[in-house]
């Protein structure tokens, strides 16, 4: 019976893992974009025209830093192999980003 018990909590360990790792967080911006970028900074302008097609208030300051609606956000680009490979763009809150 124990080890039913510990079973189930190393599977909420990885279910939060991998929440994790996707960007599953409060306050994170979300992005599949329909094309794969292998150049950064063509992956930072479609990030852009992607928040921007959303009707957010944009700007770029560098090394993935974004002021998005007023907050700082950072950029961070996933690849995820689920089936056909995605290209996921989280862009995390930052804490001191009012």
């Amino acid at each position: 019976m124990w080890w039913f018990l510990l079973i189930l909590i190393l599977m909420f360990g990885l279910f939060k893992l991998f929440n994790w790792i996707m960007g599953y967080q409060k306050g994170n911006i979300i992005l599949d974009l329909d094309d794969r970028y292998f150049n950064w900074n063509e992956h930072v302008k479609a990030t852009k025209v992607e928040l921007e097609e959303q009707g957010r208030v944009v700007v770029y300051n560098g090394n993935g830093e974004f002021i998005i609606d007023g907050k700082k956000y950072l950029m961070i680009e996933r690849n995820v192999r689920m089936g056909v490979p995605l290209q996921r763009t989280i862009l995390k809150l930052q804490k001191d980003g009012n």
